[in-house]
């Protein structure tokens, strides 16, 4: 069984290696979901890491629906992972009622090629998965990662399992989702022929600043935060 480690760190990128794992999907921001890695964290886990490295191409949180704008980035960036050697893209299109872009996808997909392509974690928003997964198998999709529409993998395995007999090794279904030492032999012994999952513990630094560097507001998938336009400009009719 393939064991994939979704790294957000240079750090958890060399722990993934040093510890045994198969491949890592390599990202930025896990409390956000996950979103592309800096160019400099690319380029120094491709520099020291032997393993596949497959990257998520995911320009913010929130949804799955892009702005020609973003789509311009997350096609930059792909460029960029094939520049840099990297042998797998994760990532995915959804319209504004949540099915898949396919037109948008499928241009992923070829820009992609020949690096393997992952349709990511927007697949549990899909309502209707097995229409989704024909889509996903037509348009050469290698792999899905998915928690079979539940919090937790493990919640969802029956519903994973029925993506398994769906697809018939035409792609593989990833199971992601709260996947642990504990409950990983249980999907071995379910027939899955990979795994996704962080493996994160977390370590509390001594000292911190009087004053967070967060802000609890922007963590709210049904959210997009932009700068808006008219407020930079009452501001700078007031200072200028």
């Amino acid at each position: 069984m393939v064991l994939e480690i979704c790294a957000s760190s240079y750090q958890s990128a060399i722990n993934a290696q040093n510890a045994g794992a198969h491949r890592i999907e390599l990202c930025s921001e896990l409390s956000l979901g996950g979103i592309t890695p800096s160019y400099g964290l690319l380029k120094k886990v491709m520099e020291n890491v032997s393993m596949p490295v497959h990257v998520l191409i995911r320009p913010r949180s929130g949804n799955f629906t892009y702005s020609e704008e973003e789509f311009a980035i997350m096609r930059a960036d792909i460029n960029l992972c094939k520049e840099l050697g990297c042998q797998g893209i994760v990532s995915g299109v959804l319209k504004a009622d949540n099915t898949i872009d396919v037109i948008r996808t499928q241009e992923l997909i070829a820009l992609s090629k020949p690096l393997s392509f992952t349709f990511h974690r927007a697949f549990d928003w899909i309502e209707n998965s097995s229409e989704a997964l024909d889509i996903l198998i037509n348009a050469g999709v290698a792999r899905i990662l998915t928690s079979g529409k539940s919090n937790a993998a493990l919640d969802g395995i029956e519903q994973l399992k029925s993506l398994v007999e769906q697809a018939n090794n035409k792609l593989i279904i990833l199971p992601a989702g709260g996947i642990n030492s504990e409950n990983a032999i249980l999907f071995k012994k379910s027939g899955f022929k990979e795994i996704h999952c962080s493996a994160s513990s977390i370590q509390y630094v001594n000292e911190l600043g009087a004053i967070a560097m967060n802000s609890s507001i922007f963590f709210d998938e049904r959210i997009i935060v932009h700068s808006d336009l008219d407020k930079i400009k009452e501001i700078l009719n007031r200072i200028c």
